[in-house]
């Protein structure tokens, strides 16, 4: 992968970048499982008959039991301190904003998760984002990073090593690799905002 680079066009900006045959198919395949993931996830939810109705979109209530799906789709309230009538009304208020948010959500994960797909070079090489497509870009490869460092179980000071040996130290070099890759366009990003 090299750095991406920003190029002022007629048309408005473009970052530019490469990826081997590869890292193509290595992005393509996470980014896949991400949206089989969220497709799963929105297929859980409940038959609500509001939504017949009105065809307002609604869906579930209860947070997901996949710790993957839960580092996705956190929880919209967490109290800064225990509330004196007990949890119960953390988890009401949360249960209701994610019955009505989360479809909306998962909507939009999988927008730009799709958009990553339609925009990536099929057997690597040479592309061009326009602005859009790279925020869709950012968005789509870091919910790519929440999902494998959660399973990876990375917290905030690491792992930066696995021993060779171990079955997930190729998984950490992905991560990692996908981290250089969304801090680049990051960055890119922000220069453009920033002129």
């Amino acid at each position: 992968m090299r750095k991406w680079k920003r190029v002022d066009t007629a048309e408005g900006p473009r970052y530019r970048s490469s990826l081997a045959a590869h890292e193509a198919a290595l992005v393509r395949n996470l980014v896949s499982s991400l949206i089989e993931m969220l497709a799963d996830r929105e297929s859980d939810s409940p038959t609500d008959e509001l939504e017949e109705l009105t065809g307002m979109k609604t869906g579930n209530s209860k947070p997901p039991e996949d710790d993957t799906m839960r580092r996705l789709l956190p929880d919209f309230y967490r109290p800064a301190t225990e509330h004196p009538a007990g949890s119960r009304t953390a988890e009401s208020l949360n249960a209701a904003l994610r019955s009505l948010h989360e479809p909306a959500i998962i909507d939009a994960k999988r927008q730009a998760a799709q958009r990553l797909l339609d925009t990536l070079p099929s057997t690597g090489g040479k592309f061009e984002l326009t602005e859009d497509d790279a925020h869709c870009w950012a968005s789509a490869v870091n919910d790519v990073r929440l999902a494998l460092g959660t399973m990876l179980e990375i917290g905030a000071d690491g792992p930066d090593r696995l021993p060779a040996e171990h079955p997930m130290a190729g998984h950490l070099d992905v991560y990692q690799w996908l981290t250089v890759l969304q801090e680049y366009l990051v960055l890119g990003l922000m220069n453009s905002s920033h002129r």
